[in-house]
C-alpha cells in the first residue's frame, strides 16, 4: 500500500493475515539525484529482505514487517523531515544512509527514545555506548576503515611506509571529513605524508584534484566518495594513468556502479569491504522463490547480488536479528523502539547464525555491548577484475589499530558528553 505522508512516500510491505500491529522499519532512501546509482540498490536490498521475512516466515516472531520508504535525495534537511514524518508510525530504528543526516538525528532520536543504526558510517565516536545510548555503528566505523586501509598499505610495503605520500580524495561533507583525524594520527605514527583533497558536492568536477595528484605523485590515494563522485574519480585516475592497485576506496566507494562506467580503466581498483561481495549464497534461492518470482521485488528488481544490494540486505538482516533479540529479552512480539534499542545492544552475530540465515562466510562475527556499539572493527580489501566482471576479495579480515582509535573515540565522545551534559552509563 502507498500513502503520502508529508514529503515522503511510505511503502508498506505486509503479509496477508489477521490485522495486527506491525514492526515498522523506515527506509530513508534516495532513488533520485546524483547519489541514486548507489542509493537504489541499497534500498532495494533492504526492502527485499523484509519482504522475504514476511512471505516466508510471516514476519519477525509472527509479527508482519512494514517498510516505510521516504525519499531524502541524500539531503540532510529532507532526511530530518522524513524522520519527523515517520517517527510517529512506531518506527523501530532509523538507518539514515547519510552521515550528515545521522549527525542531525543523534540528539533527536535519543530524546525520542528511538535507536539509530549508521552501519559503517556516521559519527565514529558513537561507538562509545557509555555516551551514545541510542546510536549504533556496527560492524565497523570510518576510523576502522582508515586504519584498515593504512594497514593494508603497510602489508603491501613490507611494514614500513615512512616517507610515503598518501592523498585522501574526499567528499567535502561530514562523511568525507570523518577519517581525517585518524589518518593524521596514523601519519604521525607511521611517518607518511598526508595530503587532503576535498571534492565538492556532488563530485562531478575533479579536474583540479587529479591534476594535483599527477603533479605531486602520491604513492597511494584513498577515497571517501559516494554516488557519481566515485565513478568520476576512478575515471580521472585512469586518465592520468595512476596505478589502480594503489587507489583504495572506503566501503562506500566499492560497488559495481563505481567501476563499470569506467570500463577497462577501472581494472585493479581496490576498495574496502564490510562483507564479501557476490551472490553465491543460499539466501538467494529463497529470494527467488518468495520475492523475485512472485513479482514482489523492490524497484526494478534488477539489483540483486550487487555489492550495495547485499549491503542493504545485510542492514535489514541486522535490524531483524536485533528485533528478534528484543522480542526475546522482553517476552513480547510487538516491541517498542525502546525495546528495539535493548535488542541492538544485546545483538550477537555468529558465523553459525549467518550460515543459518543463508549467508555463510558473508560478514564478520561480532557482538554489541553497552560499552561497544561499533562491533569488531574488521574489514577486507576487494579488487575489481575487469576480465571477470566482478569484485574479488584479496585479503582476509584486517583488524583496525585499536590502540590508536580507541583513545580518539574516548576523546571525542567525552567532549560530546561534556558539551551536552550527558552522564556516562553502563555502570
Amino acid at each position: 500500500m502507498k500513502l503520502k505522508l508529508a514529503t515522503c512516500v511510505l511503502a508498506g510491505v505486509m503479509a496477508a493475515g489477521p490485522v495486527m500491529a506491525d514492526l515498522v522499519f523506515p527506509s530513508l532512501s534516495y532513488r533520485t539525484g546524483p547519489y541514486a546509482a548507489n542509493g537504489i540498490p541499497f534500498a532495494d536490498g533492504f526492502a527485499d529482505y523484509f519482504t522475504l521475512l514476511n512471505e516466508r516466515d510471516g514476519g519477525i516472531g509472527g509479527v508482519p514487517v512494514r517498510v516505510l520508504e521516504c525519499e531524502t535525495g541524500y539531503n540532510t534537511e529532507k532526511g530530518v523531515e522524513c524522520y519527523e514524518s515517520t517517527k510517529g508510525e512506531g518506527s523501530l530504528v532509523y538507518q539514515p544512509l547519510s552521515t550528515g543526516i545521522t549527525y542531525q538525528l543523534i540528539p533527536k532520536a535519543t530524546a525520542d527514545n528511538i535507536p539509530v543504526h549508521s552501519m559503517g558510517y556516521g559519527r565514529t565516536s558513537a561507538k562509545n555506548g557509555k555516551v551514545f545510548s541510542h546510536v549504533f555503528n556496527y560492524p565497523a566505523t570510518y576510523w576502522d576503515g582508515a586504519s584498515i586501509a593504512i594497514n593494508h598499505i603497510m602489508d603491501v610495503e613490507g611494514g614500513d611506509i615512512s616517507g610515503k605520500k598518501i592523498a585522501l580524495v574526499y567528499h567535502n561533507s561530514a562523511y568525507g571529513k570523518e577519517p581525517i583525524r585518524t589518518l593524521e594520527e596514523l601519519a604521525s605514527i607511521h611517518g607518511y605524508e598526508l595530503s587532503l583533497l576535498p571534492v565538492d558536492h556532488p563530485g562531478q568536477e575533479q579536474k583540479s584534484q587529479w591534476l594535483q595528484i599527477r603533479r605531486e605523485k602520491p604513492d597511494y590515494v584513498l577515497m571517501w566518495g559516494w554516488g557519481v563522485m566515485n565513478q568520476v574519480a576512478i575515471q580521472e585516475a585512469a586518465n592520468i594513468r595512476f596505478p589502480m592497485e594503489n587507489f583504495i576506496g572506503i566501503w562506500w566507494s566499492g560497488s559495481e556502479n563505481d567501476v563499470l562506467p569506467v570500463g577497462d580503466g577501472a581494472d585493479g581498483y581496490k576498495a574496502l569491504a564490510l562483507a564479501n561481495p557476490g551472490g553465491d549464497y543460499p539466501i538467494y534461492a529463497d529470494m527467488e522463490q518468495y520475492v523475485y518470482s512472485t513479482g514482489k521485488a523492490a524497484g526494478a528488481g534488477d539489483q540483486a547480488k550487487t555489492v550495495l544490494y547485499n549491503r542493504g540486505m545485510y542492514a535489514a538482516l541486522l535490524a531483524a536479528e536485533a528485533a528478534a533479540k528484543a522480542q526475546e529479552i522482553h517476552g513480547v512480539a510487538d516491541i517498542t523502539p525502546a525495546m528495539m534499542r535493548d535488542g541492538m545492544e544485546a545483538l550477537e552475530i555468529t558465523e553459525a547464525r549467518m550460515a543459518e540465515l543463508g549467508l555463510p562466510d558473508f560478514g564478520p562475527a561480532f557482538s554489541v555491548t553497552c560499552e561497544n556499539h561499533g562491533g569488531a572493527g574488521l574489514g577486507k580489501v576487494q579488487q575489481w577484475d575487469v576480465a571477470a566482471g566482478e569484485w574479488k576479495v584479496i585479503t582476509d579480515w584486517i583488524e583496525s589499530d585499536k590502540a590508536v582509535i580507541e583513545p580518539l573515540i574516548m576523546e571525542d565522545s567525552m567532549a560530546f558528553a561534556a558539551e551536552n551534559n550527558i552522564q556516562e552509563r553502563c555502570n
